[in-house]
């Protein structure tokens, strides 16, 4: 038989590398203790061969740490490095040894500590460390191997193994968090991590910058963890939770002992399963999560798309593939000193990034045009950039968190960052016309100057008495209306649109015939700051799925808000009402539109606003039909208990969660409940609280929910719909059923809903509430029900 050259080679270093195993494995210990401590070349090698500890250096750049590798594979991978943060520089010289204090300490070559295993447990005076063939360096007892004192796998850096537990003590707060490396030639702690959810206590999530939180594994389900794609299928490995009230932990096992495979936070935030393929020699990535990476926050740090007039902060990090320090301008921006003033930003000019998903936060302003917007930016030295999206949308600092969309994709808009003006690349025709500054005199008749200061002070009285004005606030542009303004546009009050569950709402007409909706609150306590503080905290929350709050009015105890009109109405008008019939493609489009806008609410504003009352009534149709959640944040407003305040609203029956019923504290997955609730009603055109009369009654919610659980979903579809597109009905139908769980934790989230609705991730049909199962099975009456809910 005959060999090519590439096969001698392969053949050739498949013998010397099983040669230097037999060899490096007949000389080398898996402990380390007093009297053997670890320096220079020599390593510990696990029993079986399957991981090496010793020194090494990712980037040959003098930059030396301690760390647990692979040993059987070519590819040398790094699963826990020691010193991370605090490398030595040299490996010869320093050594990890066991201390007087039973510890286990690297020391550089004076002796000072650079590392140290720092545990407050007792420790033996026979302490040693042993690398067990699991990849898992132990502190313990020499004489007792249950006497363990400290071990890696409580102390993780960016990668977990096979049957290593992963989770956080209730009790006394502690944690494992994963920490990404800053590049691959750099094991010091990058900006992304991961670990058990501190606030739910029953997930975990990946964060930036130890603060935001940009993606959620979801609650266990008993199989599974609702974001994470294939857990229930996926034979081959076997999956462990334990949550109680003292700890929250995980595991997953590979059931191929031979199976080589890790899951690792990569460096650009992603969370992220590799297997080694013996075949190709080279890990082979399963998946990764989030799986877009321009869902990661901030992977690209300040300034991410780096186009002409930027360059990257690191050109070594951003060439292998880690961007999370950003860009930076090629010139920096002078600003003008107060001492002397100079035009100098005016030359300043802007470059335009097209198709970009916009950060999040920006100041708004309201202007009449794209110059004024520009000129807004302009004149403040610590503008970034802007953009015109119906406000003027201004950033101040660093910008992030951009994303560069894809041709065609209609989400994007048209940025315009900020570059100096001694920029090389600056063109002249690039820069503002400057335009020369000149005085003119007026000279008219003294009568006729006369008659012009009486019409403007007429002018400036009326404006007094029938103007509005701006909210004396920075960073929103809400009106401050006067109440006879409001009281004549709405014609005293006399065009009453309906009554909600904070108050009940006006139509009204601004001069220059701008229809509007003036809801008057009720029941307000707050005082009069306190109130306009909130309200400009709603003021500046923007998105296409949400009511825009126009401004509002204050008069003695009476609180008023101003709206856009949505001439479409509410949603019960065309579900219930005489109004025209919603065909399929709108009611799914409303679905989604309602559950984009509730996501951000819970995820994406400053502060998480639960909605409290999610029901048909407080969703309106623009021209188009696009949906608009109402009263978002009205529950925040109110100075009042919560729950019984809405235990007693009109039109909420069959909306409410449990926890509102049996006190529990109140999070986002309440709305997630009102939400599934308000599905059926949308899918099917019927009311929730409609009995059924199918032999014994018992509510609609309950039917459908058993209907689905069978695989009758088309029947609960709206009969006088004549066409639903099944794909999406089924899939609408299975959110709904997954929203009414009993325990929140069961419940998705707003952000895997719309996952879900888009197609974008699947969701096993959730079983019927027990509950629910109680009322069909006639455990519980209808008028238990009605007590418990309305009372």
């Amino acid at each position: 038989m005959a060999f090519s050259s590439k096969t001698h080679t392969s053949f050739a270093f498949s013998i010397l590398f099983l040669f230097y195993l037999c060899t490096s494995t007949f000389a080398a210990t898996d402990t380390i203790s007093r009297i053997q401590p670890l320096s220079g070349n020599t390593t510990a090698i696990s029993k079986d061969g399957n991981f090496e500890l010793g020194f090494f250096s990712p980037g040959n750049n003098g930059n030396f740490y301690v760390g647990i590798w692979f040993r059987t594979i070519s590819i040398r991978t790094v699963i826990w490095v020691a010193n991370r943060d605090a490398p030595v520089s040299s490996a010869s010289s320093p050594e990890l040894k066991i201390s007087e204090d039973g510890n286990l300490v690297l020391s550089n070559s004076l002796g000072a500590s650079k590392w140290s295993s720092n545990s407050t447990r007792y420790l033996s005076s026979s302490t040693i460390a042993i690398l067990h063939d699991n990849g898992n360096l132990i502190l313990r007892d020499q004489d007792n191997s249950h006497n363990v004192f400290w071990q890696s796998f409580d102390h993780p850096t960016d990668t977990v193994l096979s049957g290593q537990w992963f989770g956080m003590n209730k009790i006394t707060g502690e944690y494992q968090n994963r920490v990404s490396w800053k590049d691959q030639e750099d094991p010091s702690p990058g900006p992304f991590s991961f670990h058990a959810d501190q606030i739910t206590l029953s997930q975990y999530v990946s964060l930036w910058n130890r603060s935001k939180v940009y993606w959620r594994s979801g609650n266990w389900t008993g199989k599974a963890f609702t974001s994470i794609p294939g857990m229930p299928v996926k034979s081959e490995y076997r999956y462990d939770l334990i949550n109680n009230t003292s700890e929250l932990k995980f595991r997953w096992t590979t059931m191929d002992v031979s199976k080589i495979t890790r899951i690792i936070l990569s460096i650009n935030g992603q969370l992220q399963r590799h297997t080694w393929s013996h075949d190709s020699e080279q890990w082979i990535q399963e998946w990764s999560l989030p799986a877009a990476m321009c869902d990661v926050y901030s992977v690209c740090g300040p300034f991410g798309v780096c186009k002409t007039g930027f360059r990257p902060v690191s050109s070594r990090r951003w060439d292998h593939g880690a961007w999370s320090q950003g860009c930076e301008r090629e010139t920096n921006i002078l600003c003008a000193d107060s001492n002397k003033p100079t035009d100098r930003k005016q030359d300043d000019a802007f470059l335009k990034i097209t198709s970009i998903k916009i950060s999040r936060n920006p100041i708004l302003v309201k202007v009449q045009s794209m110059e004024e917007c520009r000129s807004i930016c302009l004149n403040n030295c610590t503008c970034t950039a802007y953009a015109l999206i119906n406000y003027c949308n201004v950033w101040n600092g660093e910008l992030r968190d951009l994303k560069e969309l894809s041709n065609g994709n209609t989400d994007g808009f048209d940025v315009y960052v900020r570059l100096a003006a001694t920029d090389p690349l600056i063109q002249d025709h690039e820069k503002p016309a400057r335009h020369a500054r000149r005085i003119m005199l007026l000279v008219v008749p003294s009568s006729v100057f006369m008659v012009l200061c009486a019409i403007a002070v007429i002018y400036q009285i009326f404006q007094r008495m029938t103007s509005t004005q701006k909210a004396s606030t920075s960073d929103v542009s809400l009106i401050v209306y006067d109440y006879s303004i409001l009281r004549h546009c709405t014609n005293n009050f006399s065009h009453k649109l309906g009554q909600g569950s904070f108050g009940s709402v006006f139509r009204g007409l601004l001069p220059g015939s701008k229809p509007i909706a003036v809801k008057k609150l009720q029941g307000m306590r707050q005082g009069e700051k306190q109130f306009q503080t909130e309200v400009r905290a709603l003021g500046r929350i923007h998105h296409t799925n949400l009511v825009h709050l126009v401004g509002f009015c204050l008069r003695g105890a009476e609180r008023l808000l101003v709206y856009d009109f949505m001439v479409n109405g509410s949603l019960d008008s065309h579900l219930f009402g005489d109004m025209n019939i919603l065909d399929w493609n709108t009611r799914f489009q409303v679905i989604l539109g309602v559950a984009k806008g509730l996501n951000y609410l819970h995820d994406e504003c400053l502060e998480c606003i639960i909605h409290c009352d999610i029901k048909p009534e407080n969703v309106l149709l623009d021209a188009d039909f696009s949906p608009k959640v109402a009263d978002f944040g009205l529950a925040k407003l109110m100075d009042r208990n919560y729950s019984r305040a809405l235990t007693t609203m009109r039109g909420t029956i069959g909306y409410l969660a449990p926890e509102w019923i049996g006190g529990l504290p109140i999070t986002p997955k309440a709305d997630v409940y009102s939400y599934g609730m308000m599905l059926f009603e949308i899918i099917s055109g019927r009311r929730n609280t409609e009995l059924m009369e199918n032999g014994s009654a018992s509510y609609f919610p309950v039917w459908a929910a058993m209907k689905i659980s069978k695989g009758g979903i088309c029947e609960i579809l709206d009969h006088r719909l004549h066409d639903a597109n099944f794909q999406e009905l089924e899939r609408a139908c299975k959110v709904a059923c997954s929203c009414i769980q009993d325990n929140e934790a069961h419940r998705p989230t707003m952000q895997q809903i719309v996952q879900i609705l888009q197609g974008n991730q699947d969701v096993d049909l959730a079983p019927v509430p027990l509950f629910l199962q109680g009322l069909v099975e006639g455990e519980y009456s209808s008028s238990s029900i009605h007590n418990i809910t309305a009372e």
